[in-house]
């Protein structure tokens, strides 16, 4: 694989933080337009080369940036219903005003291998210790009338502030059904090793049957799949578990299947992106009765991407300082049991990328902030292959993210990529990579910068369209 050259072309400027970037054909219209969601709270589109406002909920949003400026909490997802255009739906993941908690832990946390307490470590007291409620709702923008709320579909407890996805709703189209992927819940390393409990919902990715209209006025805050009431559970089909954090899911259609891709924010080493076709979801309802051994667990293995166990190729390590060699830091595996037993269960990644990068032609990254696939023609070499972005290259100044490609199939073995060389002058400003997304066709890719990595720094925001 080669480098490629491709352009950046701004389409809108002095935009707060763009989390979500997607197109959609609004009712009452016949033109695919662009929406950007920001992180604190507004939803905008643009026609005819004009930016206007679609909806705002920043009253609803909890306060962001109170400690220090930096923020993984507010707007987290935003999709459209495959007929929004005829039914007006559409769907977004935000974390609740007034839902601020303490935390599910006071202070870091490091795991010790020779401290068995700090391996398994439970999180004991949800209803008190706790950061902060995220919400998952189903609203309706009517032709020509003002959007509304229309019904909640989950209310979530999460742990910690940080991991809670991002950019993390988007419709199957092989099933039709509404994709939550949720973080681990945070902190770092995964304290209470959620993302591979199964009837955990924090650390997965899960399927809402939307078709399945059950309203609830207020349904329960929870952070497990067994304290939802029976008729919530019967909506949910889990797909995969093993999620550090994520930046969403994508879909290539390829003869009569659809691959998925997804990526695996890593800890300090690695980043990765898996993709997969073939999977075994279980419906939520039977994992909880098998787990009250109410029934017979379910048929196959879900998909699993191994986290804590493992961060992408290499097992969850500690990294501790190296007095003769800084260049040669001691990595200690934090959870060595669990990555032999997650070993043989967990999905090889298509393609990783680290921390630090040795490599030539490559670049040391920092975050994983989106995977889309390209199926245009306009960027010659790109066609048919997975495009990925992270937040900023290892050692850059001022910060540049990057962008990268890979091919979707690998030969039983993790796929190399490739950088793609960016023609465009950001000048002494920084410039984080902080999300991809792609028309309804996927041939058109764009790209979300931002000029600092603080919520609270307003309007430096950016979203280009990636051209030739």
């Amino acid at each position: 694989m080669t480098n490629l050259n491709i352009r950046l072309q701004p389409l809108i400027r002095e935009i707060n933080l763009p989390t979500v970037i997607k197109t959609a054909i609004p009712p009452g219209d016949t033109q695919e337009r662009l929406f950007i969601a920001t992180q604190v709270g507004e939803i905008f589109y643009l026609a005819n080369g004009m930016v206007r406002a679609f909806l705002d909920i920043r009253p609803l949003i909890m306060q962001l940036g109170a400690a220090g400026g930096y923020d993984e909490r507010g707007l987290l997802g935003m999709a459209f219903h495959p007929l929004f255009q005829n039914n007006g739906l559409f769907y977004l993941h935000y974390s609740l005003a007034g839902s601020q908690g303490p935390g599910a832990l006071r202070g870091p946390f490091i795991p010790n291998p020779c401290d068995s307490q700090t391996l398994g470590r439970q999180w004991t007291n949800r209803g008190a210790d706790y950061d902060h409620i995220d919400t998952v709702e189903e609203w309706i923008s009517p032709a020509g009338g003002a959007a509304q709320k229309r019904r909640t579909l989950l209310n979530l407890r999460r742990p910690f502030m940080n991991h809670n996805g991002v950019n993390s709703l988007n419709f199957s189209p092989e099933s039709g059904r509404l994709v939550l992927t949720t973080g681990d819940g945070g902190l770092g390393y995964d304290p209470f090793n959620l993302s591979q409990d199964e009837l955990e919902i924090a650390g997965k990715i899960i399927e809402i049957d939307v078709a399945q209209d059950i309203f609830m006025d207020n349904p329960p805050i929870v952070a497990c799949f067994d304290e939802l009431p029976l008729r919530i559970q019967e909506t949910l089909t889990l797909i995969a578990k093993g999620v550090r954090n994520i930046p969403g899911i994508s879909y290539q259609k390829f003869h009569q299947q659809y691959i998925k891709y997804a990526g695996n924010v890593g800890q300090d080493l690695v980043e990765s992106v898996f993709s997969f076709v073939y999977d075994r979801p279980r419906p939520v309802a039977d994992i909880v009765r098998a787990a009250a051994g109410q029934s017979a667990a379910g048929p196959g293995d879900l998909i699993n991407l191994g986290w804590r166990g493992w961060e992408g190729v290499l097992p969850t390590a500690i990294i501790r300082d190296c007095p003769d060699c800084p260049a040669r830091d001691e990595k200690i595996i934090a959870y060595y049991e669990e990555a032999v037993l997650c070993a043989p269960q967990s999905l090889e990644p298509l393609t990783c990328y680290f921390h630090q990068e040795n490599r030539p032609g490559k670049a040391g990254g920092s975050a994983l902030t989106g995977v889309q696939p390209y199926l245009g023609a306009e960027i010659p070499g790109l066609t048919g292959n997975v495009v990925f972005c992270d937040l900023a290259a290892t050692g850059s100044s001022p910060a540049r993210g990057f962008l990268a490609y890979t091919s979707p199939l690998g030969d039983r073995r993790i796929n190399d990529f490739s950088l793609l060389d960016v023609d465009y002058d950001f000048g002494a400003q920084a410039a984080y990579y902080v999300s991809l997304g792609a028309n309804l066709h996927q041939t058109q890719l764009y790209l979300g910068v931002y000029a600092s990595t603080r919520v609270i720094d307003y309007h430096q925001g950016t979203v280009f369209a990636i051209i030739p």
